[in-house]
């Protein structure tokens, strides 16, 4: 069992900046993908960015939605068990409550949400124009 917990959202204003957090507990793999997902209200949720996690690996490949490309960084701290999704010049259409995702049987970051078995309580961004 894998426990996430996110943290770091929060009301700001367009062209601002947020980092979230994603804290990970439990059984821990050698390899597996973290992932970022947003819903909007009305909308489906939508894939972010993912980052392949591999022990004693600092860093990890990473994969974008084409809408965040540039403004958003995902990355990892192994030593923290926490993935991050560093978020800058924040626009109102970014405006959702914000998961992370544990997909623990695949090793290349993906969009699949359908593969990701674990999910976090969300975290409420809100970017006033």
């Amino acid at each position: 069992q894998v426990h996430l917990v996110e943290s770091g959202g929060g009301l700001v204003q367009a062209g601002g900046s947020l980092t979230l957090s994603c804290a990970t507990s439990g059984r821990t793999f050698s390899s597996y993908v973290m992932g970022w997902f947003r819903q909007a209200p009305g909308k489906e949720r939508e894939f972010v960015a993912a980052i392949s996690v591999t022990y004693l690996s600092v860093s990890g490949r990473t994969k974008y939605a084409d809408s965040v490309k540039v403004r958003f960084t995902i990355f990892k701290d192994n030593a923290k068990n926490t993935v991050y999704l560093q978020m800058n010049s924040l626009k109102p259409e970014d405006t959702a409550v914000y998961y992370c995702a544990a997909d623990l049987t695949s090793s290349n970051p993906h969009p699949d949400q359908n593969q990701y078995t674990y999910w976090g309580q969300g975290t409420q961004v809100t970017v006033s124009s």
